[in-house]
């Protein structure tokens, strides 16, 4: 594999997230109903319990917490918090289908030059935030170089064709 300072683990996406739970058939619930995950098979060989779910190319592992009573419990919705964010169509599509489903949410706006995202907040079952905004209005700009893309459409590869590095080889660190 030829070296690349931009992807020095050669990555290539996420693959999956971890979540401890207090019920995995509550989450299993939230994640297929709530975000439209679909189950998939979990290798077998795992001598704990849990389930996998894959969408929108990323997977969720669920685990079964040992001692669920002792995990911390989160009321205060707070965008500044651990969270994984998705993107969508139509904001106001998702906020109608949140209250519908009685899901508590938090409404929050980004500014940047004019533009607006809008962002919306809330728990899964074990206190685990989740964002869904429209962050594909606002572009990716990378720190360095002129390239600028929306969230849904960087090409990882021609950005790291495209920019110089920041620091390269030849550069002497102190």
């Amino acid at each position: 594999m030829k070296e690349n300072m931009w992807n020095p683990l050669h990555l290539k996406s996420l693959n999956h997230i971890s979540l401890l739970c207090r019920s995995v058939e509550e989450s299993i619930n939230f994640y297929q109903n709530v975000l439209g995950f679909v189950p998939i098979r979990r290798p077998g060989s795992f001598n704990f319990d849990g389930a996998w779910l894959f969408g929108y190319g990323i997977g969720i592992h669920l685990l079964q917490s040992e001692d669920p009573e002792k995990m911390p419990k989160k009321h205060e919705i707070n965008p500044k918090d651990n969270h994984i964010s998705f993107q969508c169509e139509s904001m106001g599509a998702v906020e109608k289908k949140l209250k519908e489903m009685g899901i508590n949410h938090v409404r929050a706006m980004v500014e940047e030059g004019g533009i607006h995202v809008e962002q919306l907040f809330f728990h899964d079952p074990d206190g685990f935030m989740i964002e869904i905004c429209d962050c594909d209005n606002l572009p990716v700009v990378p720190l360095a170089g002129e390239m600028a893309r929306s969230c849904s459409r960087v090409k990882l590869e021609l950005l790291q064709q495209q920019i110089p590095p920041l620091v390269g080889p030849s550069v002497r660190r102190n």
